[in-house]
């Protein structure tokens, strides 16, 4: 089976009704978890976005709360886990001052995190790179928010 072109798709789901788009939804979100949250946000969580970044930032919190300490192994693997799961959410919303503001709270934790993430090399370069990732989106947002995000990742970044 031949997958369908983005433009197929529109033309199909342009000669469904109502009803059977429900139906699609509802059958969508029955096979992947990622659809499901999708769906979720999409139906939910969009209208107030503030409200959904608060949420994140709670949801990282309680992953921050739970990496096991005893290795520097597990404290990647659990970092890499909690990343993935900003990036996901960042997917779901495509608001680049929603990404900043994540990935920004991200790094915060990431550097205040005990034991210093500076001891590790993979750790540390992979702050590194979202910080660059930060500095790139920030580019794109409006001068007045870039000034904001500019002068919060400066004041971040002094204590190293």
């Amino acid at each position: 089976m031949k997958t369908a072109t983005i433009k197929e798709i529109k033309t199909g789901l342009d000669e469904l009704s109502p009803l059977a788009l429900k139906e699609l939804c509802l059958r969508l979100s029955r096979f992947k978890k990622e659809n499901k949250e999708l769906l979720t946000y999409i139906l939910f969580e969009s209208s107030d976005e503030g409200n959904y970044v608060e949420g994140v930032k709670t949801e990282i919190d309680k992953m921050f709360a739970e990496i096991n300490i005893s290795s520097f192994y597990f404290i990647k693997k659990s970092v890499r886990k909690i990343l993935k799961y900003i990036k996901t959410r960042i997917r779901y919303s495509q608001n680049k001052e929603t990404e900043v503001e994540l990935l920004i709270y991200f790094c915060s934790r990431l550097l205040n995190f005990k034991p210093s993430i500076k001891d590790n090399t993979a750790l540390a370069n992979l702050l590194e790179r979202q910080i660059n990732s930060i500095n790139k989106s920030i580019k794109s947002l409006h001068k007045d928010l870039r000034y904001d995000y500019e002068l919060i990742m400066e004041n971040m970044m002094l204590p190293n």
